[in-house]
Parts: C-alpha cells; structure tokens; sequence
C-alpha cells in the first residue's frame, strides 16, 4: 500500500466518523455530537438492552467495586439498581460503616443489603462456619424472592426509584455469591438455575470467587478474570478506608 492509499483510507475513515455543520466546522458522529457531558436530574428511567448474566471473579482486587461502579451508573440513568451482599458480615480488619453504604444510601435508585456473617469462612478467626451457611443459604433465598419480584414487573417501564427492590430491579447485584459457591455455602447448580430463570430484561451480576466459575460457561453473557499482578496485601497492607471498605 502507497503513501497516498494510507492518505485516502484514512480521508475515508474521518469522513464516516465526522460530519459537518453549515458552518463547515466538523462534528464528531459520537454520542452529544462530541460535546462535553454535562450532569442532568435523576428520572425514573427503563434501560432498553438490559438482561445479560455478568460474572466476576479472580484474585485480583476490584470484582464488587467494579459491580458497584455499574450500579451507580445505571442508577445515574435512572434505573433501579439493588445490591445483594454475601459472605461481607465484617471482619476485625474493616469497620462497621463502609463507604459504598454510605455513598449508596445517598444515589437515587440504588440499595443494598447486607447478608453476610462476621468473619471470613474457613479462616479461624472465631466466626462460626455453620453460621456462615445458614447465612449464605438465607441470602441465595432472598435472592430468589428478588429475581421473582424481577419478573412480576415490567422491566421495559420505569420503576420507582425509591421503590421497595422485592416490587422489580433493572440490576441486581449478588455480590461474592460465586465466592460463597467456591467455598460450598451455595450450591453452583443453584446459581446457574437462579440465571436462567431470570427474567430476559433483568442485568444479573455475579462476582466473588478466586477460582475460576466453570459451571457459568455457555451461562454468563460477561466473564471478567480479574487478575492480580501486585496487591498491597501481600506486603502486609491491612484494608483501607476509602479503598477496601
């Protein structure tokens, strides 16, 4: 290919990215015409391509941040989010109060709750494992009574962003619920049997789990390894306010 070929392709591309006003000036062919984004008033919205399965897992740091960073943005667009948390009771290393509770209890459309027991499963750090279990095994019901509240409602319509999440959600969220799989609280067949039962306009996401979710394969629409390369923990750092909790 010439000098002049790489000239006229590349003419070609700008010319299907860019239009141009009456006044000759190109605009960028994206989203807002290239404008910079400018905050608007959260309404009760209905998204219109919702209804993937999401999983993410890995040893790497930032699975429910990643989560909690999908609800805030779809609850930016005025969805109705709600975040279902297992295995995350507190630990000796974590305070009562976490940032994301209260940044959550802050942004319309979004809420959570918390399922968890205190400790971590299989560690000796005095939390009782039966108590995990049963836990655990609570919260996978009370995400089964939340997908079922999912498909009696219209998920094409707005809901009510201050509305009870058991009356419809646009996203749920089950944060470490693969972890509580990986660890034999949930059974995985359970969690496949919970996707596919899920109303075809509700975004489930997944996350938890250092082991890799095989039983989600052919299941989950979005598996992310999240991966470690380096982590603070491993030189001793405890968890941080305003980065672990």
């Amino acid at each position: 290919m010439t000098h002049d070929d790489i000239d006229e392709a590349t003419d070609g591309e700008s010319a299907d990215r860019d239009s141009t006003e009456g006044d000759g000036h190109p605009v960028a062919r994206t989203p807002g015409g290239g404008a910079a984004p400018e905050p608007e008033p959260i309404e009760p919205a209905a998204p219109e391509e919702f209804g993937l399965v999401q999983a993410w897992w890995g040893d790497g740091k930032g699975k429910t941040t990643a989560a909690m960073g999908m609800g805030f943005r779809a609850a930016g667009h005025g969805y109705r989010v709600h975040m279902l948390q297992f295995m995350k009771g507190g630990a000796d290393s974590v305070e009562g109060v976490r940032g994301e509770y209260n940044a959550i209890a802050t942004m319309p459309g979004f809420s959570y709750e918390n399922a968890g027991h205190y400790g971590w499963h299989g560690l000796l750090d005095g939390s009782a494992d039966d108590e995990h279990e049963a836990k655990a095994s609570a919260a996978f019901e009370r995400a089964e009574e939340l997908v079922a509240g999912a498909a009696d409602a219209d998920l094409t319509d707005p809901l009510p962003l201050d509305g009870d999440p058991d009356e419809g959600v646009h996203m749920l969220i089950l944060d470490e619920v693969l972890y509580a799989a990986d660890r034999g609280l949930v059974d995985p067949d359970e969690i496949v049997a919970l996707a596919e039962s899920k109303p075809a306009n509700l975004e489930l996401v997944l996350t938890g789990s250092h082991a890799e979710p095989d039983y989600l394969d052919g299941v989950a629409d979005l598996i992310t390894n999240v991966r470690k390369e380096a982590h603070p923990f491993d030189a001793g750092h405890r968890a941080r306010r305003g980065t672990e909790y």
